[in-house]
Protein backbone atom coordinates (compact mmCIF):
# COMPACT_ATOMS: atom_id res chain seq x y z
CA UNK A 1 0.00 0.00 0.00
CA UNK A 2 1.16 3.74 -0.49
CA UNK A 3 0.40 4.51 2.89
CA UNK A 4 -1.98 3.45 6.03
CA UNK A 5 -4.77 5.69 4.32
CA UNK A 6 -4.63 4.18 1.02
CA UNK A 7 -8.02 2.83 -0.26
CA UNK A 8 -6.49 0.08 -2.23
CA UNK A 9 -6.23 -3.41 -0.56
CA UNK A 10 -3.01 -5.37 -1.89
CA UNK A 11 -4.35 -8.67 -3.35
CA UNK A 12 -7.27 -6.05 -5.89
CA UNK A 13 -4.80 -4.25 -6.92
CA UNK A 14 -2.14 -6.73 -7.43
CA UNK A 15 -4.50 -8.59 -9.63
CA UNK A 16 -5.51 -5.35 -11.45
CA UNK A 17 -1.78 -4.46 -12.15
CA UNK A 18 -0.49 -7.84 -13.00
CA UNK A 19 -3.72 -7.50 -16.08
CA UNK A 20 -1.40 -3.88 -17.26
CA UNK A 21 1.99 -5.50 -17.14
CA UNK A 22 0.33 -8.36 -19.48
CA UNK A 23 -0.11 -5.46 -21.96
CA UNK A 24 2.87 -3.59 -21.28
CA UNK A 25 5.50 -6.02 -20.76
CA UNK A 26 5.98 -7.51 -24.39
CA UNK A 27 6.48 -3.81 -25.69
CA UNK A 28 9.42 -4.02 -23.56
CA UNK A 29 12.75 -5.15 -25.33
CA UNK A 30 13.93 -7.07 -22.12
CA UNK A 31 10.85 -9.31 -22.19
CA UNK A 32 11.68 -12.77 -24.12
CA UNK A 33 7.78 -14.26 -24.47
CA UNK A 34 7.24 -12.11 -27.69
CA UNK A 35 5.80 -15.41 -29.45
CA UNK A 36 3.09 -15.90 -26.62
CA UNK A 37 0.53 -14.20 -25.00
CA UNK A 38 1.46 -13.84 -21.42
CA UNK A 39 -0.09 -15.05 -18.31
CA UNK A 40 1.21 -13.92 -15.64
CA UNK A 41 1.66 -15.12 -11.55
CA UNK A 42 2.68 -12.45 -8.84
CA UNK A 43 5.17 -14.75 -7.31
CA UNK A 44 6.19 -12.21 -4.75
CA UNK A 45 7.24 -8.19 -3.97
CA UNK A 46 9.17 -6.01 -2.12
CA UNK A 47 9.17 -2.51 -1.22
CA UNK A 48 12.89 -0.58 -0.68
CA UNK A 49 12.87 1.82 1.71
CA UNK A 50 13.18 5.39 0.98
CA UNK A 51 12.51 8.85 2.55
CA UNK A 52 9.07 10.11 0.29
CA UNK A 53 6.07 9.07 1.86
CA UNK A 54 4.35 10.33 -1.53
CA UNK A 55 5.73 7.25 -2.89
CA UNK A 56 5.98 3.36 -2.92
CA UNK A 57 8.84 2.36 -4.48
CA UNK A 58 8.23 -1.89 -5.00
CA UNK A 59 9.59 -4.41 -6.70
CA UNK A 60 7.56 -7.92 -8.53
CA UNK A 61 8.45 -10.60 -8.90
CA UNK A 62 6.75 -11.97 -12.11
CA UNK A 63 6.45 -15.12 -13.55
CA UNK A 64 5.47 -15.42 -17.20
CA UNK A 65 3.82 -19.37 -17.74
CA UNK A 66 2.32 -18.50 -21.38
CA UNK A 67 4.84 -19.79 -23.11
CA UNK A 68 6.53 -22.58 -23.78
CA UNK A 69 9.46 -22.28 -21.08
CA UNK A 70 8.40 -20.08 -17.98
CA UNK A 71 10.47 -17.09 -17.12
CA UNK A 72 10.60 -15.22 -13.94
CA UNK A 73 10.85 -11.47 -14.54
CA UNK A 74 11.46 -8.94 -12.04
CA UNK A 75 9.71 -5.78 -12.61
CA UNK A 76 10.61 -2.39 -10.57
CA UNK A 77 7.53 0.00 -10.05
CA UNK A 78 6.69 3.04 -8.35
CA UNK A 79 3.89 4.27 -7.60
CA UNK A 80 2.39 7.98 -6.63
CA UNK A 81 -0.51 9.55 -5.84
CA UNK A 82 -0.15 12.34 -8.20
CA UNK A 83 0.83 12.04 -12.09
CA UNK A 84 4.37 13.38 -13.04
CA UNK A 85 4.37 14.98 -16.42
CA UNK A 86 8.52 13.58 -16.71
CA UNK A 87 7.83 10.41 -16.55
CA UNK A 88 4.43 10.00 -18.67
CA UNK A 89 6.77 8.06 -21.29
CA UNK A 90 7.37 5.32 -18.67
CA UNK A 91 3.86 5.46 -16.76
CA UNK A 92 1.97 1.63 -17.02
CA UNK A 93 -1.22 2.53 -15.72
CA UNK A 94 -3.77 4.47 -14.19
CA UNK A 95 -5.31 2.38 -11.08
CA UNK A 96 -8.81 3.92 -9.23
CA UNK A 97 -9.96 2.10 -5.99
CA UNK A 98 -13.87 2.67 -5.77
CA UNK A 99 -14.62 1.98 -1.90
CA UNK A 100 -17.92 0.53 -1.85
CA UNK A 101 -20.49 0.36 1.09
CA UNK A 102 -20.08 -0.85 4.29
CA UNK A 103 -23.79 -2.44 3.28
CA UNK A 104 -24.19 -6.75 2.91
CA UNK A 105 -26.10 -5.64 -0.15
CA UNK A 106 -23.97 -2.97 -2.29
CA UNK A 107 -23.29 -3.80 -5.67
CA UNK A 108 -20.08 -1.94 -5.51
CA UNK A 109 -17.21 -4.73 -4.03
CA UNK A 110 -15.51 -3.41 -0.87
CA UNK A 111 -12.02 -1.46 -2.62
CA UNK A 112 -12.60 -2.29 -6.44
CA UNK A 113 -9.66 -1.16 -8.36
CA UNK A 114 -10.71 -0.22 -12.43
CA UNK A 115 -8.32 1.19 -14.73
CA UNK A 116 -8.43 4.48 -15.67
CA UNK A 117 -8.44 7.81 -13.58
CA UNK A 118 -10.76 8.25 -10.85
CA UNK A 119 -11.59 8.68 -7.07
CA UNK A 120 -8.07 7.76 -5.31
CA UNK A 121 -6.22 7.46 -8.64
CA UNK A 122 -2.58 5.83 -8.12
CA UNK A 123 -0.34 6.20 -10.94
CA UNK A 124 2.54 3.19 -11.68
CA UNK A 125 5.75 3.47 -13.51
CA UNK A 126 8.45 1.75 -14.41
CA UNK A 127 10.30 2.14 -11.62
CA UNK A 128 13.82 2.20 -13.88
CA UNK A 129 12.82 5.70 -15.13
CA UNK A 130 11.79 7.09 -11.35
CA UNK A 131 14.56 8.62 -9.64
CA UNK A 132 12.92 7.84 -6.68
CA UNK A 133 13.47 3.77 -7.84
CA UNK A 134 16.99 4.49 -8.33
CA UNK A 135 17.39 6.75 -5.26
CA UNK A 136 16.06 3.89 -3.12
CA UNK A 137 17.95 0.75 -5.18
CA UNK A 138 21.46 2.57 -4.68
CA UNK A 139 20.77 3.09 -0.81
CA UNK A 140 19.98 -0.43 -0.37
CA UNK A 141 23.28 -1.56 -1.89
CA UNK A 142 25.84 1.13 -0.11
CA UNK A 143 24.04 1.06 3.10
CA UNK A 144 23.45 -3.05 3.08
CA UNK A 145 20.08 -1.92 3.64
CA UNK A 146 17.70 -5.47 3.59
CA UNK A 147 13.97 -5.64 2.77
CA UNK A 148 11.30 -8.12 3.57
CA UNK A 149 8.39 -8.34 1.08
CA UNK A 150 4.71 -10.51 0.17
CA UNK A 151 5.33 -14.47 -0.47
CA UNK A 152 8.13 -14.69 1.14
CA UNK A 153 10.57 -12.21 -1.47
CA UNK A 154 13.41 -10.31 0.14
CA UNK A 155 16.13 -8.00 -1.16
CA UNK A 156 19.87 -7.42 0.65
CA UNK A 157 21.88 -4.81 -0.80
CA UNK A 158 25.62 -6.18 -0.43
CA UNK A 159 28.36 -2.62 -0.69
CA UNK A 160 31.82 -3.77 -2.40
CA UNK A 161 33.15 -1.08 -0.08
CA UNK A 162 30.98 -0.90 3.33
CA UNK A 163 30.29 2.08 5.01
CA UNK A 164 30.05 4.17 1.47
CA UNK A 165 26.78 5.33 1.08
CA UNK A 166 25.66 7.89 -2.36
CA UNK A 167 22.92 10.00 -2.92
CA UNK A 168 21.56 10.21 -6.76
CA UNK A 169 21.47 13.39 -7.91
CA UNK A 170 19.99 12.44 -11.42
CA UNK A 171 18.95 8.91 -12.99
CA UNK A 172 18.68 7.93 -16.61
CA UNK A 173 18.26 4.22 -18.54
CA UNK A 174 20.67 3.76 -21.23
CA UNK A 175 19.15 2.92 -24.29
CA UNK A 176 19.39 0.39 -26.75
CA UNK A 177 20.18 -2.19 -23.89
CA UNK A 178 18.30 -5.44 -24.10
CA UNK A 179 18.19 -8.43 -21.79
CA UNK A 180 18.34 -5.95 -18.66
CA UNK A 181 18.02 -2.21 -17.88
CA UNK A 182 21.24 -0.30 -17.01
CA UNK A 183 20.26 2.96 -15.25
CA UNK A 184 23.36 5.68 -15.40
CA UNK A 185 22.95 7.81 -12.47
CA UNK A 186 25.07 10.66 -11.16
CA UNK A 187 25.67 10.59 -7.19
CA UNK A 188 26.93 12.72 -4.46
CA UNK A 189 28.90 11.41 -1.24
CA UNK A 190 27.31 11.96 2.20
CA UNK A 191 29.02 15.61 2.34
CA UNK A 192 27.88 16.90 -1.35
CA UNK A 193 30.37 15.91 -3.39
CA UNK A 194 30.94 14.83 -6.90
CA UNK A 195 31.72 11.31 -6.91
CA UNK A 196 32.29 9.14 -9.94
CA UNK A 197 28.92 8.04 -11.56
CA UNK A 198 27.51 4.69 -11.20
CA UNK A 199 25.90 2.29 -13.39
CA UNK A 200 23.61 -0.42 -12.16
CA UNK A 201 22.18 -2.96 -13.67
CA UNK A 202 18.97 -4.45 -13.27
CA UNK A 203 18.89 -7.67 -14.37
CA UNK A 204 15.08 -8.49 -16.01
CA UNK A 205 14.70 -12.06 -16.34
CA UNK A 206 15.92 -14.28 -12.86
CA UNK A 207 17.76 -17.68 -12.38
CA UNK A 208 18.85 -19.57 -9.43
CA UNK A 209 22.41 -18.88 -9.05
CA UNK A 210 24.82 -15.83 -8.40
CA UNK A 211 24.72 -14.42 -11.64
CA UNK A 212 28.75 -14.69 -13.10
CA UNK A 213 28.19 -10.60 -14.52
CA UNK A 214 28.59 -10.18 -10.50
CA UNK A 215 30.52 -12.75 -9.30
CA UNK A 216 33.64 -12.68 -12.07
CA UNK A 217 33.64 -8.46 -12.59
CA UNK A 218 33.70 -8.13 -8.08
CA UNK A 219 36.28 -10.58 -7.99
CA UNK A 220 38.40 -9.15 -10.62
CA UNK A 221 37.92 -5.82 -9.05
CA UNK A 222 38.87 -6.90 -5.72
CA UNK A 223 42.09 -8.60 -7.31
CA UNK A 224 43.00 -4.85 -8.11
CA UNK A 225 42.03 -5.40 -11.69
CA UNK A 226 41.99 -2.42 -14.18
CA UNK A 227 40.42 -4.10 -16.41
CA UNK A 228 36.66 -4.18 -15.59
CA UNK A 229 35.11 -0.83 -13.79
CA UNK A 230 35.44 -0.56 -10.06
CA UNK A 231 32.23 -2.29 -8.35
CA UNK A 232 29.94 -0.74 -6.04
CA UNK A 233 27.68 -3.61 -4.82
CA UNK A 234 25.32 -5.56 -5.70
CA UNK A 235 21.47 -6.92 -4.88
CA UNK A 236 20.84 -10.43 -3.97
CA UNK A 237 17.10 -11.52 -3.56
CA UNK A 238 15.46 -14.80 -2.25
CA UNK A 239 11.69 -15.82 -3.57
CA UNK A 240 9.77 -18.96 -3.65
CA UNK A 241 10.54 -21.83 -5.88
CA UNK A 242 8.96 -25.12 -6.08
CA UNK A 243 11.25 -26.97 -7.48
CA UNK A 244 13.85 -26.71 -5.17
CA UNK A 245 14.10 -28.66 -2.09
CA UNK A 246 13.04 -26.32 0.79
CA UNK A 247 10.84 -24.62 -1.68
CA UNK A 248 13.14 -21.22 -2.09
CA UNK A 249 15.51 -20.02 -4.26
CA UNK A 250 18.00 -17.08 -4.34
CA UNK A 251 20.01 -14.66 -6.88
CA UNK A 252 21.43 -11.37 -8.09
CA UNK A 253 18.60 -8.73 -8.74
CA UNK A 254 21.30 -6.11 -9.30
CA UNK A 255 24.89 -4.77 -9.86
CA UNK A 256 26.10 -1.25 -9.55
CA UNK A 257 29.84 -0.35 -10.44
CA UNK A 258 31.32 2.83 -11.62
CA UNK A 259 30.66 4.13 -14.66
CA UNK A 260 32.99 5.26 -17.06
CA UNK A 261 32.43 8.17 -19.17
CA UNK A 262 33.41 9.07 -22.91
CA UNK A 263 34.39 5.38 -23.44
CA UNK A 264 33.55 3.86 -26.98
CA UNK A 265 32.86 0.20 -27.54
CA UNK A 266 35.23 -1.67 -29.32
CA UNK A 267 33.05 -2.90 -32.12
CA UNK A 268 33.02 0.60 -33.31
CA UNK A 269 36.31 1.29 -33.02
CA UNK A 270 37.16 -1.75 -35.22
CA UNK A 271 34.60 -0.81 -37.60
CA UNK A 272 35.76 3.00 -38.07
CA UNK A 273 39.47 1.93 -38.46
CA UNK A 274 38.24 -0.67 -41.49
CA UNK A 275 36.08 2.22 -42.71
CA UNK A 276 39.05 4.38 -42.88
CA UNK A 277 41.45 1.80 -44.60
CA UNK A 278 43.76 1.88 -41.00
CA UNK A 279 45.16 -0.58 -39.68
CA UNK A 280 44.22 -2.01 -36.44
CA UNK A 281 47.18 -3.85 -35.55
CA UNK A 282 48.31 -2.19 -32.51
CA UNK A 283 44.41 -2.12 -30.77
CA UNK A 284 43.83 -5.94 -31.34
CA UNK A 285 47.64 -7.04 -29.97
CA UNK A 286 46.83 -4.37 -26.78
CA UNK A 287 43.18 -6.18 -26.91
CA UNK A 288 45.04 -9.88 -26.20
CA UNK A 289 47.37 -8.87 -24.06
CA UNK A 290 44.08 -7.43 -21.88
CA UNK A 291 42.25 -10.95 -22.90
CA UNK A 292 45.25 -12.96 -21.38
CA UNK A 293 45.56 -10.20 -17.96
CA UNK A 294 41.97 -11.19 -17.52
CA UNK A 295 42.18 -14.68 -17.87
CA UNK A 296 45.24 -14.80 -15.45
CA UNK A 297 43.69 -13.23 -13.06
CA UNK A 298 40.57 -15.20 -12.73
CA UNK A 299 42.61 -18.34 -13.26
CA UNK A 300 44.61 -17.21 -9.93
CA UNK A 301 41.47 -15.90 -7.55
CA UNK A 302 38.53 -18.19 -8.55
CA UNK A 303 38.83 -22.10 -9.02
CA UNK A 304 40.22 -24.19 -11.71
CA UNK A 305 39.46 -27.37 -12.66
CA UNK A 306 41.66 -30.37 -15.00
CA UNK A 307 40.16 -31.57 -17.57
CA UNK A 308 39.30 -35.21 -17.01
CA UNK A 309 37.61 -37.05 -19.42
CA UNK A 310 34.75 -36.65 -18.73
CA UNK A 311 35.06 -32.90 -19.20
CA UNK A 312 36.72 -33.26 -22.37
CA UNK A 313 34.01 -35.69 -24.04
CA UNK A 314 31.26 -33.49 -22.96
CA UNK A 315 32.26 -30.49 -24.24
CA UNK A 316 32.90 -32.59 -27.80
CA UNK A 317 29.68 -33.76 -27.64
CA UNK A 318 28.50 -30.74 -27.39
CA UNK A 319 30.41 -29.64 -30.60
CA UNK A 320 29.33 -32.32 -32.76
CA UNK A 321 25.77 -32.33 -31.48
CA UNK A 322 25.86 -28.00 -32.93
CA UNK A 323 27.54 -29.59 -36.00
CA UNK A 324 24.03 -31.82 -36.54
CA UNK A 325 21.98 -28.81 -35.89
CA UNK A 326 23.92 -26.46 -38.01
CA UNK A 327 23.86 -28.64 -41.24
CA UNK A 328 20.36 -29.32 -40.26
CA UNK A 329 19.32 -25.90 -40.60
CA UNK A 330 22.33 -24.77 -43.55
CA UNK A 331 22.61 -27.89 -45.79
CA UNK A 332 25.59 -26.46 -47.04
CA UNK A 333 28.09 -26.54 -44.62
CA UNK A 334 27.49 -30.71 -44.84
CA UNK A 335 30.30 -30.27 -47.55
CA UNK A 336 32.96 -30.12 -45.05
CA UNK A 337 31.58 -32.71 -42.76
CA UNK A 338 34.85 -34.82 -42.94
CA UNK A 339 37.16 -32.07 -43.16
CA UNK A 340 35.44 -31.11 -39.77
CA UNK A 341 35.60 -34.19 -37.73
CA UNK A 342 38.89 -34.31 -38.15
CA UNK A 343 39.30 -30.81 -36.52
CA UNK A 344 37.20 -32.58 -33.33
CA UNK A 345 39.28 -35.43 -33.41
CA UNK A 346 42.91 -34.06 -33.27
CA UNK A 347 41.29 -31.13 -31.05
CA UNK A 348 39.88 -34.20 -28.72
CA UNK A 349 43.11 -35.90 -28.95
CA UNK A 350 45.56 -33.02 -28.08
CA UNK A 351 46.52 -32.04 -24.64
CA UNK A 352 43.80 -29.59 -23.14
CA UNK A 353 44.72 -26.74 -20.83
CA UNK A 354 42.79 -26.72 -17.16
CA UNK A 355 39.05 -24.99 -17.31
CA UNK A 356 38.68 -22.00 -15.52
CA UNK A 357 36.36 -19.11 -15.24
CA UNK A 358 36.20 -16.79 -18.01
CA UNK A 359 33.69 -14.30 -20.03
CA UNK A 360 31.46 -16.67 -21.70
CA UNK A 361 30.26 -14.46 -24.36
CA UNK A 362 33.58 -12.41 -25.68
CA UNK A 363 33.02 -10.41 -28.57
CA UNK A 364 34.67 -6.85 -29.37
CA UNK A 365 30.67 -5.72 -28.28
CA UNK A 366 31.71 -6.36 -24.81
CA UNK A 367 34.86 -4.79 -24.85
CA UNK A 368 35.31 -0.58 -24.16
CA UNK A 369 37.95 1.90 -25.25
CA UNK A 370 38.88 4.40 -22.83
CA UNK A 371 39.78 7.94 -23.38
CA UNK A 372 43.49 7.00 -22.03
CA UNK A 373 43.57 4.30 -24.69
CA UNK A 374 43.14 0.68 -22.91
CA UNK A 375 40.22 -1.72 -22.80
CA UNK A 376 37.95 -2.46 -20.18
CA UNK A 377 35.71 -5.55 -20.48
CA UNK A 378 32.05 -5.65 -19.13
CA UNK A 379 28.90 -7.82 -19.50
CA UNK A 380 30.67 -11.53 -18.16
CA UNK A 381 27.16 -13.10 -17.79
CA UNK A 382 27.87 -15.41 -20.29
CA UNK A 383 25.91 -16.56 -23.44
CA UNK A 384 21.89 -15.51 -22.53
CA UNK A 385 20.20 -18.47 -23.91
CA UNK A 386 22.62 -21.13 -21.72
CA UNK A 387 21.25 -21.88 -18.24
CA UNK A 388 22.94 -19.78 -15.44
CA UNK A 389 24.09 -22.83 -13.70
CA UNK A 390 26.25 -24.05 -17.18
CA UNK A 391 27.22 -20.24 -17.20
CA UNK A 392 28.51 -20.51 -14.07
CA UNK A 393 30.94 -23.31 -14.48
CA UNK A 394 34.41 -23.58 -15.40
CA UNK A 395 35.06 -23.49 -19.20
CA UNK A 396 38.52 -23.24 -21.21
CA UNK A 397 39.84 -20.01 -22.21
CA UNK A 398 39.87 -20.96 -25.40
CA UNK A 399 36.32 -20.41 -25.54
CA UNK A 400 36.96 -16.57 -25.02
CA UNK A 401 39.23 -16.38 -27.78
CA UNK A 402 37.83 -17.76 -30.28
CA UNK A 403 34.30 -15.91 -29.93
CA UNK A 404 37.01 -12.60 -30.39
CA UNK A 405 38.59 -13.97 -33.55
CA UNK A 406 35.07 -14.57 -34.71
CA UNK A 407 34.09 -10.96 -33.97
CA UNK A 408 37.29 -9.70 -36.16
CA UNK A 409 35.57 -11.28 -39.13
CA UNK A 410 32.32 -9.94 -38.26
CA UNK A 411 33.68 -6.65 -38.70
CA UNK A 412 35.18 -7.52 -42.32
CA UNK A 413 31.76 -9.04 -43.14
CA UNK A 414 29.44 -6.28 -41.73
CA UNK A 415 31.89 -4.41 -44.49
CA UNK A 416 31.42 -6.03 -46.94
CA UNK A 417 27.64 -5.90 -46.26
CA UNK A 418 27.66 -2.23 -46.69
CA UNK A 419 30.44 -2.14 -49.20
CA UNK A 420 29.68 -3.94 -51.93
CA UNK A 421 32.63 -5.21 -53.76
CA UNK A 422 35.17 -4.47 -51.28
CA UNK A 423 36.68 -6.99 -49.10
CA UNK A 424 38.09 -6.62 -45.27
CA UNK A 425 39.37 -9.65 -45.20
CA UNK A 426 43.14 -8.62 -45.06
CA UNK A 427 42.03 -6.29 -42.54
CA UNK A 428 40.92 -8.99 -40.20
CA UNK A 429 43.39 -11.87 -40.98
CA UNK A 430 45.81 -8.85 -39.88
CA UNK A 431 43.74 -8.08 -36.62
CA UNK A 432 43.14 -12.25 -35.83
CA UNK A 433 47.03 -12.18 -35.79
CA UNK A 434 47.88 -9.50 -33.82
CA UNK A 435 45.05 -10.57 -30.82
CA UNK A 436 46.56 -13.45 -31.03
CA UNK A 437 50.12 -12.40 -30.73
CA UNK A 438 49.13 -9.90 -27.77
CA UNK A 439 47.80 -13.11 -25.95
CA UNK A 440 51.00 -15.05 -26.18
CA UNK A 441 52.80 -12.77 -25.50
CA UNK A 442 51.39 -11.56 -21.89
CA UNK A 443 50.44 -15.35 -21.23
CA UNK A 444 53.13 -17.40 -22.52
CA UNK A 445 50.98 -19.56 -24.14
CA UNK A 446 51.94 -21.16 -27.59
CA UNK A 447 48.03 -21.23 -28.67
CA UNK A 448 49.64 -21.68 -31.74
CA UNK A 449 51.35 -24.74 -30.92
CA UNK A 450 47.82 -26.50 -30.31
CA UNK A 451 45.92 -24.97 -33.16
CA UNK A 452 43.44 -27.80 -33.55
CA UNK A 453 42.04 -27.15 -30.56
CA UNK A 454 41.72 -23.39 -30.93
CA UNK A 455 40.41 -23.96 -34.47
CA UNK A 456 37.84 -26.47 -32.81
CA UNK A 457 36.57 -23.83 -30.43
CA UNK A 458 35.91 -21.27 -33.30
CA UNK A 459 34.45 -23.52 -35.20
CA UNK A 460 31.99 -24.28 -32.69
CA UNK A 461 31.31 -20.71 -32.84
CA UNK A 462 30.83 -20.45 -36.39
CA UNK A 463 28.48 -22.82 -36.49
CA UNK A 464 26.21 -21.40 -33.84
CA UNK A 465 26.29 -18.10 -35.50
CA UNK A 466 25.31 -19.87 -39.06
CA UNK A 467 22.21 -21.21 -37.03
CA UNK A 468 21.40 -17.62 -35.84
CA UNK A 469 21.93 -16.21 -39.08
CA UNK A 470 20.18 -18.44 -41.18
CA UNK A 471 17.54 -17.79 -38.83
CA UNK A 472 17.50 -14.15 -38.24
CA UNK A 473 19.91 -12.52 -41.13
CA UNK A 474 19.93 -14.73 -43.99
CA UNK A 475 22.17 -12.85 -46.01
CA UNK A 476 24.67 -12.61 -43.22
CA UNK A 477 25.11 -16.12 -43.51
CA UNK A 478 28.12 -16.55 -45.08
CA UNK A 479 30.00 -14.80 -42.95
CA UNK A 480 30.01 -17.85 -40.26
CA UNK A 481 29.86 -20.73 -43.23
CA UNK A 482 33.28 -19.26 -44.84
CA UNK A 483 34.77 -18.95 -41.86
CA UNK A 484 33.67 -23.12 -41.33
CA UNK A 485 35.07 -23.18 -44.88
CA UNK A 486 38.92 -21.56 -43.71
CA UNK A 487 38.73 -23.45 -40.38
CA UNK A 488 37.83 -26.41 -40.99
CA UNK A 489 40.51 -27.08 -44.59
CA UNK A 490 43.03 -25.09 -43.00
CA UNK A 491 46.38 -27.10 -44.21
CA UNK A 492 47.57 -28.97 -40.86
CA UNK A 493 50.94 -30.22 -39.89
Amino acid sequence: MLNETSPFDSEPFDNALLGSLAEWMPRQRWFGGKASRPKLRLIGSFDLPHGDAEVRVTTFLVLDEGGQQSRLYQVPLTVRGDRVPEYENSLIVALSAQPGSDRADSDTPTNAVTTGEGAHTQFVYDGTHDLAYSGALLDLITRDQASDGTGGATATGRAQLSGHPLTVVSAKVLSGEQSNSSIIMEVESPEGETHTPVITKVFRVLHHGNNPDVVLQSALAKAGSTRVPASIGSVVGQWHDSRMPDGRTSGHLAFAQEFLPGVQDAWRVALDAVEAGRSFVVEATALGEATAEVHETLAEVLPTIEPAGDVVAAVMTSMRRRHGGAVREVPSLAEHNDAIERVFEAAEASPWPNLQRIHGDYHLGQVLSTPAGGWVLVDFEGEPLRPMVERSQPDLALRDIAGMLRSFDYVAGSYAQTHPGESATEWALDARAAFLDGYIARSGIDLRANRALLDAFEIDKALYEAIYEVRNRPSWVSIPTAAVARLANRPRR
